[in-house]
């Protein structure tokens, strides 16, 4: 009959709650889900609390809804400079009423209903208050204030919802607080605001008026190590306040935590399911989905939930391995 020693109780223990612990859900990659084509020239991506899907197509001019299973809805928008027209869209997001707001290199932000009725629009090209150079991610928090990354200002301009200046923060440069090419803007449950520092391939995290609070993220075209960043683009919260990074460069998206801490990430070089040229840019919706602007290989595609990483081993199973 097998004796079992004290050392052989404790290594018994710890096999036992490593078997029954789950691995943190954040941790794990999210499942390949589905895709759906696109034409070439798309540009930002948005969801609403429907889970529908909303695509800029900049070459086309034009604003694309589809469903979270890629069929589309509606589109609106034609070339020009007259509300509900576009000259160069680049961002999109949507707020909590559904309302679908769009910033254009000509024409500023404007401002739809989720069926694409016009509604306001504010902005021109310049460096004054209210003014953009090349406006690119949008984001709206829960009191429906919008921000947009003032890319070519290198700033951050906060407004309202229907258009108002309310403030803005940032300058030229590395320091924090400052920037070099802002391109993504996200915000959290709790207000803050999360940008990708492009030029300056780090993430920054400020509070609601522009109070610098953390940075993550350093320079690195190593695909292999985590949490280093080559040219971040698009950025995605969710409902944990998890942040999603498009990580363009290196061809992949990672996630981290709201203060920075690296949970996973997903993605390589390819044409395949689950691989990237180009992510640009990205979404999550209420069920816990990501959307994934796949700019060169000119799709969407769609990840989940994976299933439960740990699954309870039997103690027959256990015994075997250990008797």
């Amino acid at each position: 009959m097998r004796t079992w020693t004290s050392r052989s109780r404790i290594t018994f223990a710890l096999i036992t709650l490593a078997v029954f612990l789950p691995v943190p859900a954040g941790a794990q990659p999210p499942v390949y889900l589905a895709q759906w084509n696109l034409g070439i020239g798309f540009n930002g991506v948005a969801t609403d609390a429907a889970g529908d899907v909303y695509v800029v197509d900049q070459y086309n001019s034009h604003l694309n809804k589809f469903t979270g299973t890629g069929s589309l809805l509606t589109q609106w928008g034609s070339l020009g400079s007259g509300d509900g027209e576009f000259e160069g869209p680049l961002g999109v997001a949507t707020d909590a009423a559904g309302n679908v707001y769009v910033t254009d290199q000509i024409n500023g932000v404007q401002k739809f209903s989720g069926t694409g009725t016009f509604l306001a629009r504010w902005g021109s090209n310049g460096s004054g208050n209210g003014e953009f150079q090349f406006p690119l991610g949008v984001a709206v928090d829960a009191a429906g204030n919008v921000y947009v990354a003032d890319t070519y200002n290198n700033r951050i301009q906060k407004f309202s919802s229907a258009g108002v200046y309310l403030t803005q923060w940032g300058t030229a440069g590395s320091g924090g607080g400052q920037f070099n090419s802002p391109a993504g803007v996200a915000v959290n449950g709790s207000g803050h605001v999360f940008v990708s520092d492009t030029g300056n391939n780090r993430i920054q995290k400020f509070t609601s008026s522009g109070g610098f609070l953390t940075q993550w993220g350093s320079s690195s075209a190593d695909t292999s190590a985590d949490g280093r960043l080559n040219g971040p683009n698009g950025l995605a919260t969710n409902a944990a306040g998890d942040v999603y990074v498009a990580d363009t460069g290196n061809q992949r998206i990672q996630k981290f935590t709201g203060t920075g801490s690296f949970l996973t990430r997903w993605g390589s070089l390819g044409s395949g399911n689950g691989e990237f040229n180009a992510p640009r840019n990205l979404a999550t919706d209420p069920f816990g989905n990501v959307f994934v602007l796949d700019a060169q290989n000119q799709r969407i595609q769609k990840f989940g939930p994976g299933p439960t990483p740990a699954t309870p081993t039997t103690w027959g199973h256990l015994k075997r391995l250990y008797r």
